[in-house]
Formats: structure tokens, C-alpha cells, sequence
């Protein structure tokens, strides 16, 4: 193939570097997480009316330490990732764009609650759910339906989300358990309610997420003569010879998806004055976006050397069910002729 004409693309993967320096003792990282959630549930206890200002500040202070301390507890005796240094402080591009993914997700999901007239506490609820739901899912995803083998005999590396090895698939099916699970919670809401006012965000998501992929030179596609095809030149997964040749750009192709998907939800919500019928919004995302997912995945590298041998690979597998329960959704459940609530 001719190399000459086709862009190279190898950044580094961080955006900046600040060297590092040394904490006083240990921090754990999952410890980590649970203060901040510790110190959500008990900020909606101590918070200030809406429009009123706290009289006694020091409370969120002390509500931090004590959040703080509590949620390294369990770590002392469980065992997880810790930070001993700060730095160097690496930024990468793709933890921006993941981090993007949620406030951008959250916001235009915000937005439809509002209109919708549900409480920001529902909305922060929810946000919850699906972050958890969508690590826990995209993890087990990657685990179960990529790499069984090897992680039953480690099974002790499957909690080590931060080595790499989400699914997206896993994520999908983890936020869609997520949302079932949020309805038997919340009064007044059903599935399909919700989840026509998250999929928008899952796009939003899938667009950010992918284009980190690129920024990583990770999800590679096959070889490819095509005007815009790309030379990963830097890329960890593959051989020297290999990065000198042109190759299908899979991870854009996917942005690209997510973004058209975006594009026709949005136009559904607004054709039904901001009220889609239940359902149309999740089904017609299931639908496009699993379909798109199916044919790109024809673009890309295999994942595994199981893979290889199938005709059609596992993420292929996976897409087809679920445009089959969107395509069921659509002429079962969803009434064009009637707006929702």
C-alpha cells in the first residue's frame, strides 16, 4: 500500500506533565471513591434550603474529614490501588474525554428532567446509578464476553479497572440494569420514560469515548487503501512492520455513528414538543446505533484469537440481540400517533 498520502498519527497520549511529589501516608484510591459518595448522602442531609446560604460553613468541612476517614477504612483491610506521590501529573486525553462524556451526558439529561419537571435530586440519583453501572458493566463485559479464560485463572485482576479492558457492550447492558433498577426506586416513572432521556447522553458518551480511542491508537481497524485511511505509528498493539501501514480509522467511524444518532434523537424530541412517545428515543438508539456498531465491527481488527476464527466477531454477536429487542420495541410498544408524558 501507498503510505505517502495517508495521515500519520502517533501524540503522545498525555496532554501535560507536572512533576510528582510525595504524600505523608497512603491514599486508597476506591477509598477514594466512597468518600465522595459518603459525602453526598450526608450533604443531603446537612445542605441549606435552595436559595439560602449555609450559616455554619464548617460543617461541609467537617463532613469531608470524616467522609474521608471513614471511606479509607475498609481499604486498610481489603486491599486496592493507592496514591504514595501525586505526579507526575500525566492528564490524558482520553480520561478528559471520558470525563466529558459524563457532564456533557449530564447535562442535556438534566435538561430533559427539567423540562419533564423531575427534582435535581432525582437527576443526581440517577447519575449514580449510571456511572456505576456503566464501569461494573463495561468491565464484566470485557471479562466475560473477550477474555474468560484468562481472567478465571486471575480472577483477582478482574476488579483492576484502571489495567484496561472495558466493553462497551457491557456498559450498555450494565446502564440498561441500571435504569430498571432506578424506576422500582423513583414513583411516577417508567422504563421507557428514563430511558428516552438517557440514551442522548449515552451517545454524547459513545462520541467522547471513541475519540479518546483515537487519541489512544487503541481499537485499530484493518488495513485500508482508502483516501482517509490512518498510520497509527505509535500504537502499543502493534508489531513495528504494522505501523507503517495504512489502516481503517474504526474508532471515528463510531464517533461519527454516536453523533448521527445524537442528531435523530434529538429531532424525534423536539417533532413531539419535547414529549416522545415511550419508548421511540430508546429503541430507535438500539436500533441505529447496534446496526451501525455491526457493520463497522466488519472494519475492525480482531479483539482475540477466538475472534478470528468466527465469521462474525463478538461484538457482532452482541449487536444483533439488541437491535432485535429495539426493532420488537418499536412495532410492539411504541404508539407514533401519541405523545408521551
Amino acid at each position: 500500500m501507498n503510505s505517502s498520502n495517508h495521515l500519520t498519527w502517533g501524540p503522545s497520549p498525555e496532554i501535560f506533565t507536572i512533576p510528582e511529589f510525595y504524600l505523608p501516608f497512603s491514599v486508597s484510591i476506591f477509598g477514594l471513591i466512597l468518600t465522595a459518595i459518603l459525602f453526598y448522602l450526608g450533604w443531603q442531609k446537612i445542605k441549606p434550603p435552595k436559595g439560602e446560604h449555609m450559616e455554619e460553613p464548617w460543617k461541609g468541612w467537617a463532613l469531608g474529614a470524616v467522609a474521608f476517614i471513614v471511606g479509607q477504612i475498609p481499604f486498610l483491610f481489603i486491599g486496592s490501588p493507592t496514591l504514595d506521590t501525586i505526579g507526575p501529573l500525566e492528564p490524558r486525553w482520553y480520561g478528559l474525554l471520558f470525563a466529558s462524556a459524563f457532564i456533557f451526558g449530564y447535562m442535556i439529561t438534566y435538561r430533559m428532567f427539567s423540562i419533564a419537571g423531575r427534582s435535581q435530586e432525582d437527576m443526581d440519583r440517577l447519575l449514580i446509578y449510571v456511572l456505576i453501572a456503566t464501569v461494573i458493566g463495561a468491565r464484566l463485559g470485557h471479562v466475560i464476553f473477550y477474555d474468560l479464560d484468562y481472567y478465571m485463572r486471575n480472577i483477582h485482576l478482574v476488579p483492576q479497572v484502571w489495567t484496561g479492558g472495558l466493553a462497551s457492550h457491557g456498559a450498555a447492558i450494565g446502564i440498561i440494569i441500571a435504569m430498571y433498577l432506578y424506576v422500582k426506586k423513583t414513583p411516577g416513572m417508567t422504563f421507557f420514560w428514563l430511558a428516552d432521556r438517557v440514551v442522548p447522553a449515552v451517545a454524547i458518551g459513545g462520541m467522547f469515548i471513541r475519540i479518546g480511542n483515537f487519541m489512544n491508537s487503541e481499537i485499530l481497524g484493518k488495513a485500508s487503501d482508502l483516501p482517509w485511511a490512518v498510520i497509527f505509528e505509535v500504537s502499543p498493539h502493534l508489531t513495528a512492520t504494522e505501523r507503517a501501514i495504512p489502516r481503517h480509522p474504526s474508532m471515528l467511524y463510531e464517533a461519527l455513528l454516536c453523533l448521527v444518532v445524537l442528531g435523530v434523537l434529538w429531532s424525534i424530541y423536539k417533532k413531539y414538543q419535547n414529549r416522545p412517545p415511550e419508548g421511540s428515543l430508546f429503541a430507535t438508539f438500539l436500533v441505529m446505533l447496534f446496526t451501525g456498531r455491526f457493520l463497522i465491527e466488519f472494519t475492525k481488527l480482531a479483539h482475540s484469537d477466538i475472534e478470528a476464527t468466527w465469521t462474525l466477531n463478538m461484538g457482532q454477536w452482541l449487536s444483533i440481540p439488541l437491535v432485535a429487542y429495539g426493532i420488537w420495541v418499536l412495532v410492539k410498544q411504541v404508539n407514533w400517533s401519541k405523545q408521551g408524558k
